[in-house]
């Protein structure tokens, strides 16, 4: 059996807020419940694919563990750590190690986590061009604002000719301050990414997480102009927990099973274009 909630960003930045006097870091929170051999983890997710994946071994592999999930989907990045550190999460799965480390240096969160589950490519789209070649000088992208993601947005663009970044800042700590050649006079429009997608007509292109470009439809390989590419990525989605949770038998188990060859091959059928690609 499974549960899925869905939390709003404006109800649950208003319970955060209310939650945000505790610890920062990691506490002595139980981790699930049990009743009668089988223990219940409440898992925040974001919808697409972390969602999906999720819900598939809800459905079809956790029985066999004795688990049962619960599944909190969340639609802003900011908030599944904090909802972890608060104990009202068991886990979450919905991002990468740059974010990840960024979130825990900057928050003082004490998290731990797993190897990777799956690679989201991240693609540059359009409404207005069928080909990278097309943008004019002056062209206006959107990109994300947040600091793990800009720089990996950035790379993209660098890799495909569009600009240079400053070669000794690190790409997963590059900001639109360390372009050192934009010959095309790219204008950067940064914003938060869950609206990259529903603001592509203001634009002339975006620079599109995967999660989100899923979710309006697009696909990095059929409809980007620019791609991602998802071998020796740094940026895998996995689990993670509570900092001492990660021997926790129970979540062991999960991350067990959200890196199995059944969730190999659901991922592989599920997406079939290439727009979430396994990571073990």
């Amino acid at each position: 059996m499974r549960r899925i909630v869905t939390i709003s960003a404006a109800v649950a930045a208003s319970a955060l807020v209310l939650s945000s006097c505790g610890a920062a870091g990691g506490g002595d929170q139980q981790v699930g419940s049990e009743s009668d051999g089988i223990t219940t983890l409440t898992v925040g997710v974001s919808p697409v694919p972390h969602g999906t994946i999720l819900e598939f071994v809800a459905d079809e592999l956790a029985a066999d563990a004795d688990l049962d999930i619960t599944i909190v989907s969340y639609d802003d990045y900011a908030l599944p750590n904090r909802a972890l550190v608060d104990g009202e999460l068991d886990a979450n799965y919905f991002q990468h190690l740059p974010y990840f480390e960024s979130e825990s240096e900057s928050q003082g969160y004490e998290l731990a986590h797993f190897p990777g589950v799956h690679i989201e490519p991240f693609a540059l789209y359009s409404n207005d061009y069928d080909d990278v070649s097309e943008l004019p000088d002056g062209a206006t992208i959107g990109i994300n604002n947040d600091p793990s993601n800009q720089g990996r947005a950035l790379d993209l663009l660098a890799k495909a000719g569009l600009l240079t970044l400053d070669p000794d800042v690190e790409v997963v700590q590059a900001t639109v301050g360390d372009v050192v050649d934009n010959p095309h006079d790219l204008q950067f429009i940064e914003a938060d990414a869950a609206s990259l997608a529903r603001t592509l007509d203001d634009v002339d292109a975006s620079v599109i997480n995967g999660n989100f470009a899923i979710e309006a439809g697009l696909s990095p390989t059929l409809d980007g102009l620019i791609a991602e590419g998802g071998e020796d990525s740094p940026y895998a989605n996995f689990l993670a927990v509570r900092a001492g949770d990660e021997t926790n038998e129970a979540i062991l188990k999960l991350d067990a099973l959200l890196r199995s060859d059944e969730v190999r091959a659901f991922i592989e059928a599920t997406w079939d274009d290439g727009a979430v690609v396994p990571a073990f």
